[in-house]
C-alpha cells in the first residue's frame, strides 16, 4: 500500500515531521475519496450498533429524505459501506428522543450526532437573520403569536409532532409545501435553534425544547461561527479525502468565502495539504489521515444523497458521472427512470438502476438498469449485490424489467426472465410530499 505520507523523524526537535505527497493521478484520487468514506473492506456477517455508530461518525451525517419508493435514503449508506444491518438499530440511534442523533440544515435535512448540534448555532442566528428580512418578515410575524403559543405547549406537554398539535391554525394552507401555520410556526422554531428534533414517529418530526433533549447550556455555548466553519470543513476534509474548496464548502453547505478561510487555518494547522490532481482545473486539498490504498473493493448500489455522488459537479469531475434525479420529471422526459441509484464497483461508478421494493409481492424490482458508457459493469457482481439487498429489505427475489442497456446481462446473472415494462412504472409520483418532514 502507498501511503499519503512518510514520517521523517528530527531528532534534534523531537518531532514527527509529516512529508505529504502533493500530486494524485485521478484513479488514486477515487481511491483515496472511497477510502476515506469507508469503502473497501469486505461486509461484516454482523453489523453491531458499535459498528453503525462508527460509520456514522466517519461521514458526519445522513441525509434525510421522504420518498420511499424503493428505501429511505438516510438507510442507504451504511449498508452500502458495511452490509446488512438490523434498520431498528438505526432508528433506535436516530429515532428516539434519547438516541444520539438529532437532525439540522447540516447539508440538507440531516442527522447529525446530538453533541454537534452547537457547531449549527451560527446557522441557527443566520437563519433567524434571514426570516427577518423584508421578502419574509410577513410569514414571520404573521405566525408569531401561533410560536409563542408552541412554545408553552413543549414546555407543559413536552415533545410533539405537528399534527398532535390541536390548534385552529393546525390547517393546511396548500397541497405540497402549503404547511399549517402550526408546521409553519415550528420549522422556524426549528431553524432557529428554540426548538430541536427529538425523534421522528411515523416518519414525522417531534419537537422539543432544546432543554429537554440537550445538555444544559448546550447552544447557548456553542463556538463562535469561524471555530465551528473551520471544524465543519477539517471534518469535511477527513470524510471526503481529497476535494477541492467547492467540495469541502458543500458537505455541510458553507459559504465559499467562510471556507476559504478555514482551509487557509487547516494548512496553516498542518491538516490539509495543498495537492494537484490529475484532470481536475481547481486546487485540491489531501487530508493528512487520508490514504492511497492500491485497489478499492467496492461493490454497492448508492442513495442518490449518499456523499459519494450527493455534490453533482464532483461526482462528474471524479467519476465522469453525469446524476440527476428524475423524480419529479414528467414520465415522457425521464431518461433512466424513477428513482435512479448509482452503482458502484470498485473505484468506478459502472452503471445506475431504477429500484423498487415490491412489498406486496415480495420482490426487489429492477425497473431499468444501464451500464454507463465506456466502463464495464460487472452484472454477476451486480446481481450478488443486488440478492443481498433484496434480502437486507426482507424481499424474496428479484426481477428485471427488459429496460435498458444492461438488463438482459442483469436478468442473465440473476437467473431469471426478463419481464415486459410496463406504463405503470412510468406513472409513479412521489411516494411522500415535503409535508412529510424530509425537510
Amino acid at each position: 500500500m502507498r501511503h499519503t505520507r512518510q514520517r521523517a523523524v528530527s531528532a534534534r526537535l523531537g518531532s514527527v515531521v509529516l512529508m505529504v505527497r502533493t500530486t494524485l493521478s485521478a484513479a488514486e484520487a477515487r481511491r483515496v475519496a472511497l477510502a476515506a468514506q469507508g469503502f473497501g473492506a469486505a461486509p461484516a456477517d454482523t453489523v453491531s450498533t458499535r459498528t453503525l455508530t462508527a460509520g456514522f461518525a466517519r461521514l458526519g451525517l445522513l441525509q434525510i429524505d421522504s420518498v420511499n419508493v424503493f428505501e429511505r435514503s438516510h438507510y442507504l449508506p451504511l449498508f452500502a459501506r458495511l452490509g446488512s444491518y438490523d434498520r431498528a438499530t438505526l432508528d433506535r440511534l436516530t429515532m428516539t428522543r434519547r438516541g444520539p442523533y438529532a437532525e439540522y440544515w447540516a447539508h440538507e435535512a440531516a442527522f447529525v450526532a446530538r453533541t454537534d448540534l452547537p457547531l449549527f448555532r451560527w446557522r441557527m442566528d443566520a437563519f433567524r437573520e434571514r426570516d427577518a428580512r423584508p421578502n419574509r418578515i410577513e410569514g414571520v410575524e404573521r405566525t408569531a403569536g401561533v410560536r409563542r403559543e408552541l412554545l408553552a405547549l413543549l414546555r407543559v406537554e413536552g415533545p410533539m409532532p405537528a399534527s398532535a398539535v390541536e390548534h385552529e391554525a393546525n390547517v393546511r394552507r396548500g397541497p405540497w409545501w402549503g404547511w399549517s401555520d402550526v408546521k409553519t410556526g415550528l420549522e422556524q422554531l426549528f431553524r432557529w435553534g428554540e426548538v430541536v428534533s427529538a425523534g421522528r414517529s411515523g416518519f414525522e418530526r417531534v419537537y422539543a425544547l432544546p432543554e429537554q433533549v440537550l445538555a444544559p447550556g448546550a447552544l447557548e455555548t456553542a463556538p463562535d461561527r469561524t471555530t465551528a466553519v473551520t471544524e465543519l470543513v477539517r471534518r469535511a476534509g477527513r470524510a471526503l479525502g481529497v476535494a477541492t474548496r467547492a467540495d469541502l464548502a458543500d458537505y455541510f453547505r458553507l459559504r465559499s468565502d467562510d471556507t476559504a478561510a478555514a482551509v487557509t487555518e487547516l494548512v496553516e494547522r498542518g491538516e490539509l495539504v495543498p495537492v494537484t490532481v490529475e484532470g481536475w482545473k481547481d486546487r485540491a486539498w489531501l487530508h493528512t489521515d487520508a490514504r492511497v490504498p492500491r485497489r478499492t473493493a467496492a461493490d454497492a448500489v448508492l442513495s442518490p444523497f449518499d456523499p459519494v455522488v450527493w455534490f453533482r459537479r464532483r461526482a462528474e469531475r471524479m467519476y465522469g458521472f453525469h446524476y440527476r434525479i428524475e423524480i419529479y420529471t414528467p414520465a415522457p422526459k425521464r431518461v433512466f427512470g424513477y428513482y435512479v441509484l448509482p452503482v458502484l464497483q470498485d473505484d468506478r461508478l459502472t452503471g445506475r438502476i431504477d429500484l423498487k421494493s415490491d412489498r406486496q409481492r415480495g420482490l426487489l424490482r429492477v425497473r431499468t438498469a444501464w451500464q454507463e458508457p465506456g466502463e464495464h459493469l460487472d452484472a454477476e457482481r451486480l446481481a450478488e449485490t443486488l440478492r443481498r439487498t433484496a434480502t437486507w429489505q426482507g424481499l424474496d427475489g428479484v426481477e428485471v424489467t427488459d429496460r435498458g442497456t444492461a438488463a438482459a446481462a442483469v436478468a442473465g446473472a440473476l437467473g431469471v426472465p426478463l419481464v415486459p415494462h410496463v406504463a405503470a412504472d412510468d406513472a409513479d409520483a412521489p411516494e411522500s410530499t415535503p409535508t412529510d418532514d424530509a425537510a
